[in-house]
């Protein structure tokens, strides 16, 4: 099972990415993303060299954005795809069927094409407006979320959906309700002067209906 919350990396630099997702794993994010943009091959295989031990300490699961050779090579878990990168298919035929590929959705259309492809998690968004995101897709809010879970259970399409963007608290609990699997955050972590404390409050709204 995959966890219920995915923290994506922030920073402009190698020292303050690998400062960052040392603080959410400290604080018990299980799940990171390692988010990188612009950056030279170079720093992006440093940190990824850094962030992967890191993780395995933690036992928490270490997808890398966007780059399919550095997951290769650094033999991240997995992979996460934006809708304008690589195919999810060409991504399953180069990584192969043990990586974890997630891939960016906006669309009910979006997601039933990346299930026919192989996809294993969907990340849902944008929820509401984000600045992490310079190219931003139609918002869907909570009506968009409900309507494209709803399809999706008519359509008998079964897949881990993550809610992203701008997703606060206080929106956790009204999300979980349309369906979603779980949620994936950067700001709202980075920002925190009290990260245990949140990732805490966090995880009891998204497995509040657990039944142990």
């Amino acid at each position: 099972m995959y966890s219920k919350l995915q923290y994506i990396s922030q920073g402009e630099t190698t020292e303050k990415q690998l400062y960052n997702i040392h603080q959410a794993l400290d604080a018990g994010c299980n799940w990171v993303q390692m988010r990188f943009k612009n950056q030279t091959q170079k720093d992006a295989f440093t940190l990824a060299e850094a962030v992967k031990p890191l993780c395995e300490k933690y036992i928490a699961n270490f997808i890398v954005n966007d780059d399919l050779h550095l997951t290769k090579e650094i033999d991240a878990d997995g992979v996460h795809l934006g809708l304008t990168d690589t195919k999810i298919e060409e991504a399953r035929a180069f990584l192969g069927t043990s990586k974890v590929i997630g891939g960016t959705a906006n669309t009910f259309e979006d997601i039933e094409n990346h299930v026919k492809n192989g996809c294993d998690y969907i990340g849902l968004g944008p929820f509401r407006f984000t600045a992490t995101k310079k190219k931003l897709s139609p918002i869907l809010g909570l009506s968009g979320y409900f309507d494209i879970l709803q399809k999706l259970k008519k359509n008998k399409i079964e897949i881990p959906v993550y809610a992203i963007g701008g997703i606060t608290l206080r929106d956790v609990s009204p999300l979980m309700e349309t369906g979603i699997h779980g949620i994936a955050v950067s700001g709202i972590i980075t920002e925190s002067e009290e990260k245990e404390n949140l990732i805490q409050q966090l995880n009891e709204k998204l497995y509040a209906n657990i039944i142990v």
